[in-house]
């Protein structure tokens, strides 16, 4: 069986001092242009969500990840992004780490809301 667009990029991804696997914008893209499924989370305050977000992505700020709450948004087998405001944002890495940590397969595109705006994509916004 092949491998999944996720699959190939997850394995592709840098590595960071913190055990996280980052990826770049274009690993990013290629995973959402694919069709595949996978659960992309912002994980800034739900107050910065509603003034900006990448559609199709879920709420969970990183201070509310844990166990109980996790198990109440995801699934073990889920492929989760996650993403913050910029590459300069520690929240996505923080919250890479915390769910890669309780078992899920995550990646933390770095880039961030910055970087998909600086190529040209824009945000939903709810208020």
């Amino acid at each position: 069986m092949a491998k999944s667009v996720f699959d190939e990029v997850y394995g592709d991804a840098t590595i960071s001092d913190d055990d996280v696997r980052m990826i770049t914008y274009e690993q990013f893209m290629c995973i959402r242009d694919c069709g595949e499924d996978y659960k992309l989370l912002d994980v800034l305050s739900e107050e910065s969500y509603g003034q900006g977000h990448i559609k199709d992505s879920i709420s969970f700020p990183v201070s509310d990840i844990n166990g109980e709450t996790a198990k109440q948004k995801l699934n073990k087998d889920d492929n989760i992004i996650v993403y913050c405001a910029s590459q300069y944002c520690s929240a996505s890495t923080r919250a890479a780490k915390k769910l890669s940590e309780l078992g899920y397969k995550v990646l933390d595109f770095k880039g961030g809301l910055e970087e998909f705006q600086m190529r040209g994509n824009r945000l939903l916004i709810l208020f």
